[in-house]
């Protein structure tokens, strides 16, 4: 699988190339011989967490998916808090962030982006919300110990309590289910006798070049494709001990205590067998350089590959600006 491909070597304190690196700088591009080499394989799917190699390509290319992911995705998050009674512990602009973070399941490739800040907006591109909360007890004994979570009803403000409010058509091209918070368990506060919450909350398109809460991801990142060989027999206690010096996965031993390479793809890169100079010689590790483990971590409201597939999509309308801008100057 990974024959004839560029490797970074892991030696003790630094990296080195190898003898046929990818001299990406000097590379004519061929679109013909990229087509033969190009794969993108999906190794896991577990809801909103996928993972995913992206094989044979430019590592800015790569790079490049990963900061669009990041930063111009949009999404829809709470951008303003109108606060009419807030007597919780917690300050206002304090509680108006938190709100912030909460991310809405609201697709933001149905709506468009705010035009005027100022402007109360529309139903094409803002969702109104409101939350509205008071300390109360179960029963009418008003002299219990308020202290008791036995005598209390409403103690703890969660995401489930905030309420859509439409606007205009709105009700009828959507679900609250389709637009409220995706997690109905996010606490938002903790109250007690004489709190009460009483908000507005608008919510409108952005991206996270603007804040991180726009950002449809809690993490994109990607890594070279480990490759670990043994050079020569390991076995008895050089065996166990070399197991321990890699991540849990990646060496094993068979039934004649014998060491073998199970998954490399697991190695973290620790390079702890440098420290015992007997097994240092028994190891080559390197990292595959044209193949990139992906794994992205959607926060709910597009998944996983829909985020890939947009982050294509935006780099595909980047370079067209930029060819029809050299065009232009020609």
């Amino acid at each position: 699988m990974t024959e004839g491909k560029p490797r970074l070597y892991m030696k003790e304190y630094k990296v080195d190339p190898d003898a046929n690196d990818y001299g990406f700088d000097d590379d004519t591009w061929n679109f013909e011989k990229f087509k033969e080499k190009f794969r993108i394989n999906i190794v896991s799917y577990k809801n909103m967490d996928m993972e995913f190699d992206v094989i044979g390509m430019h590592p800015a290319i790569v790079n490049a998916f990963r900061r669009i992911m990041l930063s111009e995705i949009p999404t829809m998050a709470i951008e303003k808090v109108y606060i009419y009674n807030n007597t919780s512990i917690i300050q206002d602009e304090v509680l108006a962030h938190r709100l912030g973070l909460i991310p809405l399941r609201a697709d933001a490739r149905l709506f468009e982006y705010k035009a005027d800040e100022g402007d109360e907006g529309t139903e094409n591109d803002t969702l109104e919300y409101e939350l509205k909360f008071k300390y109360t007890k179960k029963g009418k004994d008003g002299h219990k110990d308020a202290q008791t979570d036995n005598y209390i009803k409403n103690t703890s403000v969660y995401s489930n309590q905030i309420k859509w409010l439409p606007k205009g058509r709105q009700a009828s091209l959507y679900k609250e289910i389709d637009v409220g918070p995706i997690h109905d368990d996010i606490l938002i506060a903790r109250m007690r006798p004489g709190h009460e919450l009483d908000l507005k909350l608008v919510a409108v398109k952005g991206i996270g070049q603007d804040h991180a809460k726009f950002s449809p991801v809690a993490t994109a990142y990607y890594r070279l494709l480990p490759e670990i060989k043994l050079n020569r027999t390991v076995s008895g206690c050089d065996a166990r001990l070399l197991k321990q010096c890699f991540s849990p996965g990646v060496i094993e031993i068979d039934d004649q205590q014998r060491a073998y390479v199970k998954n490399a793809r697991y190695d973290s890169n620790s390079r702890n067998v440098y420290r015992y100079p007997h097994l240092s010689d028994a190891v080559t590790m390197s990292r595959v350089q044209n193949h990139f483990i992906f794994n992205v971590e959607s926060v709910g409201s597009l998944k996983p590959d829909e985020i890939f597939i947009e982050a294509v999509k935006c780099l595909k309308r980047k370079c067209r600006v930029f060819l029809d801008e050299i065009s232009e100057d020609k």
